[in-house]
């Protein structure tokens, strides 16, 4: 597996941790419709949560959660829409990002609640 594969994967564990840890249980994991993927798919409160995980090994680019740019926003809430059509979900949706660094043994962890909103 190519090494920024590891670092993506290693961070999706960390972010799962970390939300159980806070209380989400955890649905699906790379969840898939068509191309469109989704990181993590979880419960929290009254929320389907859809999380999408972004890890660097680096500040040198820039905080992590600025690459989920409108396109990426777009393949998620296309996967978002499948996904609560074909498990019948009626709950409230949101969008987070969860933004990992991983330098060394540190792992940094940054979760933004409601990152972006669906539009019309």
């Amino acid at each position: 597996m190519a090494e920024h594969n590891e670092l993506g994967k290693s961070g999706e564990e960390h972010a799962c941790e970390y939300l159980i840890n806070k209380g989400f249980s955890i649905r699906e994991k790379n969840w898939r419709h068509n191309k469109d993927e989704v990181d993590l798919i979880a419960n929290h409160g009254n929320y389907l949560v859809i999380i999408e995980v972004k890890t660097r090994s680096t500040l040198y680019f820039g905080e992590p959660q600025i690459f989920v740019n409108k396109k990426k926003q777009a393949f998620m809430i296309r996967a978002a829409n499948a996904y609560i059509l074909k498990k019948d979900i009626h709950l409230e949706t949101r969008f987070d990002i969860i933004s990992v660094i991983l330098s060394g043994d540190r792992v940094s962890i940054k979760h933004i609640e409601d990152a972006f909103y669906p539009t019309l």
